[in-house]
């Protein structure tokens, strides 16, 4: 059961949920199946995190996902993405990655992962102008579980993050002989540059233009976003504090859960200096 759980939040990591710097991905570094294993997710959440950080717009999404994990150690994702407040009837995103997890030594794990994105034209995501994503995560299994991720996004732009943080998987009880329910709150600190959102704005822009938003000469923009007041940065500056505390029902085959995740933006994050923001994320997992 535990073997599941683990394996089951490798599945939605992707575009969007990377940015989250989401424990649960740190939970599954260096967890390897005794047979080689599918996990299937559906996800539903009232916005999209990158960081801690979200875009002007709200981005409630839904979302399905695989992860094929083999025992050696690599293992391949796929994900579909879904914006809620569109119109259209295409996918607003979609990811394809591969990893490999393996340990170093007893309680010493480390996970190399490399996805694309898929964005259509003038996505309202944060985190479209950079498709590509390579990421390093190491963490140390003990009481409780500290881990380090290092991010290099790159596409339009490049960008390079880095998050340490601290989780704890707790067993709380179970209902029947063969569930159990478990939280695991989290807490990181995130920083980064930020050339992602002069980009954004850009795309922005030109996405109001195609929805008729235009520039009101006496109000200004209709958009939320100042752009006098953002440059383009190569300076690496903390970007956001994030605390994260998902309850789940765990069985054999499947995993239902429900977390939320508070972001404390610091005042150098351009998208909502200051800000806090609240995710509200709902998932089920199944393995085959």
């Amino acid at each position: 059961m535990k073997s599941l759980l683990l394996i089951a939040l490798l599945a939605i990591s992707g575009p969007f949920c990377f940015g989250q710097t989401d424990s649960t991905a740190d939970d599954a570094s260096g967890s390897t199946p005794a047979k080689s294993t599918l996990t299937l997710a559906a996800v539903y959440s009232n916005n999209v995190s990158y960081y801690g950080q979200r875009s002007a717009v709200n981005t409630p999404y839904a979302a399905i996902a695989a992860n094929y994990q083999l025992t050696s150690g690599f293992y391949f994702t796929g994900q579909t993405y879904k914006l809620l407040n569109e119109n259209s009837s295409t996918v607003s995103a979609a990811s394809l990655g591969a990893g490999f997890n393996f340990k170093v030594g007893k309680r010493f794990s480390t996970d190399l992962s490399y996805s694309h994105s898929f964005y259509p034209k003038y996505s309202p995501l944060l985190q479209a102008g950079n498709a590509d994503n390579a990421s390093i995560v190491f963490s140390f299994d003990s009481w409780i579980k500290p881990t380090l991720t290092g991010d290099y996004a790159f596409g339009k732009t490049s960008d390079a993050f880095v998050t340490g943080g601290l989780s704890k998987m707790i067993n709380l009880f179970s209902i029947g002989n063969k569930d159990i329910i478990t939280i695991g709150p989290s807490a990181d600190v995130v920083g980064g540059t930020q050339h992602f959102y002069k980009t954004y704005l850009t795309e922005q822009k030109l996405r109001d233009s195609v929805l008729g938003i235009f520039t009101d000469p006496l109000f200004g923009s209709s958009s939320s976003s100042n752009t006098t007041d953002t440059v383009a940065t190569t300076s690496f500056n903390v970007l956001s504090y994030n605390f994260k505390c998902p309850i789940a029902y765990n069985r054999a085959h499947y995993v239902l859960e429900a977390a939320y995740q508070l972001s404390v933006l610091s005042k150098q994050a351009q998208a909502g200096a200051g800000k806090i923001n609240s995710f509200l994320t709902f998932s089920f997992y199944y393995q085959f």
